[in-house]
């Protein structure tokens, strides 16, 4: 009797560790934590008609007074007054203009929502009620539209604060346009304790009610570069008393396009550009200096920085070979370096999942890479994270014109799927994220 007593022990020890290990890769599995009522709430908030009118006004009363980056005074003030009526906590100032709120527990775990509030040195085109009253400056990105709906996703997580199992961090950020805003957030500690971010951007490229990203690798790293190549200047009719900088700049120009077309894999895609250069003052004189300035960009880290590298040498060597010294500058604000957006699988897939939910299946896409940058990547370079393309092409609005552009114009029924998906992501994260804890 002896045997069957241990074999049906082990047996039983067998079914618990089956059942346990079961439980455990259920709630470590890619499927966020859902049920029914949860989504209900979360959408019916979100498509309340005091909500989606709230959301509206918020984003033309920023719209009609756009700030370029860190001179956002007045966009921090509005947010700041809006989480005040909602009774949300912040810190203020941020690098500058920046806001920080948080709602939860004020415990682990820490989720991040992102929005970007800066507007673009451009001239609003578009005749409606709400254009810009500043000349020269709009909001042709979508980021009034970026803090509309992350004041949403506040209001939502606000009402349902009590059911939060952690704690929401929403980053209200300075500067993105310039590529440096993220950075400084960073640099005053809002990922303290964040174990995971989310971001999105609007796009035209997709109708209103689609989203889509990509995991891994999705928008390409941008870098520019400016290279002082110095020679000896003198008169043209006696070139050799000179030391020319002009045919030296020529020449690593011609040699730059080399690099992505005779040394980088067709499959592995990269850009080089030189989109300036600037020599001399006169037609019969050799100058002592000329410039090149340009950009670069590839969509894996090892490729970008790999990309600089080889840059410099080619400039210099090119110099070098026509007698010439060169200086090159990476690091200018005009063109700040911008690393490679890159997703991480696991909360790409918690997001696709969550997109589903809110608008369903079909309109849940996979995005292609891009070679336009964005600064959330500094985020992601941090704690895990990613990054969603949220559509608002409407032809019957005039939504159609891509960013920059001074027709630039918003499809604002995007704002309710875009409070709607921040919410979602952000609560689910910490339901999971709390399971998950438990687990052995």
């Amino acid at each position: 009797m002896a045997v069957p007593g241990i074999f049906l022990f082990f047996v039983v020890l067998f079914l618990i560790s089956i059942a346990t290990s079961c439980c455990c890769s259920s709630l470590n599995s890619l499927t966020p934590y859902w049920n029914s009522s949860f989504k209900e709430q979360i959408t019916g908030l979100a498509n309340d008609p005091n909500t989606v009118n709230w959301m509206k006004r918020i984003r033309r009363e920023i719209h009609e007074n756009p700030e370029l980056a860190f001179e956002e005074f007045a966009t921090s003030a509005v947010i700041r007054r809006e989480l005040d009526r909602l009774g949300v906590g912040y810190r203020w100032p941020v690098a500058g203009t920046g806001v920080v709120a948080s709602i939860g527990s004020g415990s682990k775990p820490f989720v991040a929502l992102r929005a970007d509030m800066d507007a673009l040195p451009i001239q609003e085109m578009v005749e409606w009620e709400h254009k810009s009253k500043v000349d020269g400056k709009m909001h042709a990105c979508g980021h009034d539209a970026h803090v509309a709906m992350l004041l949403g996703a506040a209001k939502i997580l606000q009402e349902m604060r009590d059911e939060l199992q952690g704690t929401v961090v929403l980053i209200f950020q300075p500067a993105e346009e310039r590529g440096v805003g993220a950075k400084a957030m960073i640099q005053e500690g809002v990922l303290e304790n964040v174990e995971s971010i989310f971001g999105i951007h609007t796009v035209h490229g997709y109708p209103t009610g689609t989203v889509a990203a990509r995991p891994g690798e999705f928008l390409a790293g941008c870098g520019g570069f400016r290279a002082k190549v110095s020679g000896k200047g003198g008169h043209a009719a006696i070139p050799q008393h000179s030391i020319d900088p002009i045919l030296a700049v020529s020449t690593s120009v011609i040699s730059l396009q080399n690099i992505v077309s005779r040394e980088i894999d067709p499959l592995d895609s990269q850009v080089v550009s030189v989109a300036m250069i600037h020599g001399g003052t006169a037609f019969n004189i050799i100058p002592d200096a000329a410039t090149i300035a340009g950009t670069f960009r590839a969509f894996s880290k090892k490729s970008f920085y790999a990309l600089r590298e080889r840059i410099e040498e080619v400039i210099k060597a090119q110099a070098a070979v026509h007698r010439c010294s060169a200086e090159i500058d990476f690091s200018g604000m005009e063109q700040p370096t911008i690393p490679p957006t890159v997703n991480d699988k696991y909360i790409y897939e918690h997001v696709r999942q969550v997109s589903m939910q809110i608008v369903g299946k079909e309109n849940t896409k996979t995005s292609p890479s891009y070679m336009g940058s964005e600064d959330f990547a500094f985020y992601l370079d941090k704690v895990p994270g990613s990054f969603l393309l949220v559509g608002m092409r409407n032809e019957r609005t005039g939504s159609v014109y891509p960013p920059h552009s001074p027709y630039f114009n918003i499809d604002e029924d995007v704002l309710p799927v875009g409070a709607a998906i921040h919410a979602a992501f952000a609560h689910s994260y910490l339901s999971n994220s709390t399971k998950n804890s438990h687990c052995p």
